[in-house]
């Protein structure tokens, strides 16, 4: 395979041509990108801003090796690639006058893209983000169960999922979906295609929630689940997560996910009981100005 054998795209048609089946080979895997592109499929350039995204993928054998993707807000998301594709992407997005403010990818490419990145253009790297994925093998539900029900929310729990949304990016210090829900810019969030679950205790309280997206080559994920910090402990999060994994499996998805926070060991445990399996780990670094050189003002 040629290092710089890069193909690069503006439409997401023409890309998803070329690389959805590989996308969909790994839809654990590549869990963020199949969403992320299908949003951009059915809602257009509406779903970034009105600049394009950039596209790119690798081939060696007519078959696609990795892809990514650059949204016009910097953005970069990677699948797996080595260190030397890392260098030649980097090299390419640099001649192409492409400065990604972020990249987001598997721990190892993130770190590889990173290191790279600072190599050719002086950027230093910070990462701000750590996740585990996990995928579903065998669902086994917490016992004894909590007592209530699931019930899926509609059109009039509206307000109560924006604020539980809200309350949840809080939580874990999402910037950006907290300035777009302040906003009242709703539609601009990650949240706003997703459907939601509530966990109500049998005298119709909601006390957890979660959320879950489209199937999108066979996957769904599960994200986000919140229980507000007065409800916590008893059960309900396990409760709402079950729900909406089998509704995801009762769908017909093959792979259902979620991402989990490392420093968050409960979580991570309720996960493991119910048969969610350790897939690997995600990380994210932005990328501050280049250091002029020396003598530069």
């Amino acid at each position: 395979m040629r290092l710089d054998d890069w193909q690069f795209t503006e439409g997401v048609d023409d890309f998803l041509a070329r690389a959805g089946n590989f996308l969909r080979s790994r839809p654990a895997l590549h869990s963020t990108p199949l969403t992320d592109i299908e949003k951009l499929r059915t809602r257009g350039a509406d779903a970034h801003g009105s600049d394009a995204t950039v596209f790119g993928w690798l081939e060696s054998g007519g078959e696609v090796r990795t892809i990514f993707y650059r949204t016009p807000r910097g953005r970069l998301t990677l699948t797996p690639l080595s260190d030397e594709h890392a260098s030649s992407l980097a090299g390419h997005l640099v001649g192409l006058g492409h400065s990604p403010s972020s990249v987001i990818a598997d721990h190892d490419t993130a770190t590889a893209f990173a290191e790279t990145w600072q190599q050719h253009t002086g950027a230093a790297a910070v990462p701000f983000w750590r996740t585990h994925l996990y995928r579903l093998g065998t669902l086994t539900p917490p016992e004894p169960p909590p007592e209530g029900r699931g019930k899926v929310a509609g059109e009039e729990n509206h307000e109560h999922v924006v604020r539980w949304c809200g309350e949840f990016c809080v939580d874990v210090a999402e910037s950006a979906s907290i300035a777009a829900i302040d906003a009242g810019s709703w539609a601009d969030t990650r949240f706003a295609d997703k459907s939601f679950t509530f966990w109500e205790t049998s005298n119709g309280v909601p006390v957890s929630m979660a959320g879950s997206t489209s199937m999108v080559g066979g996957m769904v994920r599960v994200d986000p689940v919140y229980t507000p910090a007065h409800f916590r402990g008893r059960g309900y999060a396990g409760a709402v997560t079950v729900e909406v994994s089998r509704a995801a499996l009762a769908t017909g998805a093959t792979d259902v996910v979620l991402f989990a926070d490392p420093a968050n060991p409960t979580s991570n445990a309720l996960y493991q009981r119910m048969g969610y399996v350790h897939v690997t780990d995600f990380t994210g670094y932005r990328f501050s100005a280049a250091a002029p050189e020396r003598g530069q003002v």
